[in-house]
């Protein structure tokens, strides 16, 4: 059963100038576009996007930038009621414009700023899904306040959920990340992560897909997406493992597709869908990114993004 508010999602927020251009290295860009980014803050757009009701905990610089953001999540629907801006200037990253994998560089300012004030403990029995990822558990004093949030929210029977997109340039203790995630997953998280984070968070080659699925559930996760770009993803948890193929796609920039996917998985989850078509509208949801430079329209139709269910492959 839903309850009344389907995610809170937590941390960064900031803005993303993508190169206009598709090219390899920064070297390479003199264009940019500005695009509002942060993972967490994609997916709450994203959500919002799919008629969820979103939540929002993040911190912007109080500058022009920051209010910029500020609005733009607010006009999409999300509540930005614990959207904070302190003095740190707004978070950018230079990032570029790809058809596999993006270049980034980060300039980080407020969104590592969270403080304890701004989750609404109060509230968390009525939160389906506490989200973050390992950008905004990568410093402190936001690693330590969303580890005791989510603590709270699991108490409160909150359903735990982590992006795993780690990237050494944001978080180079790897071995922190890797007891971060370890201490996430006993608390029956659901995990996503890509290949590429797999080999950056554990340095090397990522093992067969099912050993990836039984590391994070021999943790404490309950279900795993493991996802392979244009090799397509794997879905499992301690009683079924499913692969689902990607498509062919005219890709048009694969910034937030992670996010977009897993908007789309999440939202199936929220619903009572079954694991694969959990998989099958986070595909979906992708593709529509893919195939999409810059933020998706303001509202997405679920319908659209459920239209694969008669499809198992």
């Amino acid at each position: 059963m839903r309850r009344p508010i389907d995610i809170l999602s937590a941390g960064e927020l900031l803005v993303d100038l993508i190169t206009a251009e598709f090219v390899q290295t920064l070297d390479e860009a003199s264009l940019f576009k500005r695009i509002p980014g942060g993972s967490p803050a994609n997916l709450a757009m994203n959500m919002a996007r799919l008629d969820n009701n979103t939540m929002l905990a993040a911190c912007i610089g109080n500058d022009d930038m920051g209010n910029v953001l500020r609005n733009y999540v607010a006009r999409l629907g999300v509540d930005v009621t614990y959207v904070t801006q302190v003095e740190e200037p707004t978070t950018l990253i230079l990032v570029t414009r790809s058809a596999s994998v993006s270049n980034f560089q980060a300039y980080r300012g407020a969104d590592f700023q969270l403080s304890i004030r701004q989750f609404p403990f109060q509230r968390f029995e009525e939160i389906g899904i506490f989200h973050t990822t390992c950008f905004a558990l990568s410093k402190q004093p936001a690693q330590q306040v969303i580890l005791q949030a989510a603590e709270k929210a699991k108490r409160a029977g909150c359903q735990l959920s982590i992006d795993a997109n780690y990237a050494a340039k944001i978080w180079p203790d790897r071995r922190d990340a890797q007891r971060v995630m370890a201490e996430l997953c006993r608390l029956n998280t659901l995990v996503k992560i890509s290949d590429v984070d797999w080999s950056r968070l554990y340095e090397g080659d990522a093992p067969a897909p099912e050993a990836v699925m039984d590391h994070f559930l021999k943790m404490g996760a309950t279900e795993i997406c493991y996802t392979l770009g244009e090799n397509g993803c794997w879905v499992g948890n301690s009683d079924e493992k499913h692969f689902l193929p990607a498509r062919n796609v005219e890709v048009k920039d694969t910034t937030g597709a992670g996010d977009a996917f897993w908007s789309g998985y999440l939202t199936a989850k929220l619903d009572g869908r079954t694991l694969l078509e959990c998989a099958l509208a986070g595909r979906k949801m992708a593709e529509l990114k893919l195939a999409h430079f810059g933020p998706l329209p303001d509202k997405v139709d679920r319908a659209v993004v459920y239209e694969d269910f008669g499809d198992k492959t």
